[in-house]
């Protein structure tokens, strides 16, 4: 761990005491390096270098052939899905996680066209590095 210090006008102080107890952090270090982190991250993305990520979705389960949709498409991307989750949250409704690595416009594409399918209530990609 190397320690350097940092000079911020009152104000950006302000608001980083502000994000550090917002996302409960334990301090200021920590609140510098998520912010890093999530910067490189989003670079990472907006520059498609290969990334990891999860897509989300909710939806009812007793939607027709939204299952089998949803596993065609992921089949048109076989080289970035890495794993699935399927959970039963009630009666009627399913959440089903899909872990990814690859290029981050196939991640972001592939989401897409998941989330976009009809029946699906909910759906998310969330974007993470690989390291």
């Amino acid at each position: 761990m190397k320690r350097f210090g940092v000079s911020l006008e009152e104000e950006l102080l302000e608001e980083l005491d502000g994000l550090v107890k917002k996302n409960k952090l334990p301090n200021r270090s920590q609140a510098i390096r998520y912010l890093i982190r999530k910067s490189v991250t989003t670079e990472q993305w907006e520059t498609n270098q290969v990334v990891s990520g999860c897509v989300v979705l909710v939806y009812d389960h007793h939607k027709r052939d939204l299952l089998t949709k949803a596993v065609n498409i992921q089949h048109d991307y076989q080289n970035i899905v890495l794993s699935s989750q399927h959970v039963h949250l009630d009666h009627d409704n399913c959440i089903e996680t899909i872990i990814l690595k690859g290029k981050a416009r196939d991640l972001k594409e592939l989401a897409d066209r998941l989330i976009g399918l009809k029946g699906i209530k909910h759906g998310q990609l969330v974007m993470s590095t690989t390291g």
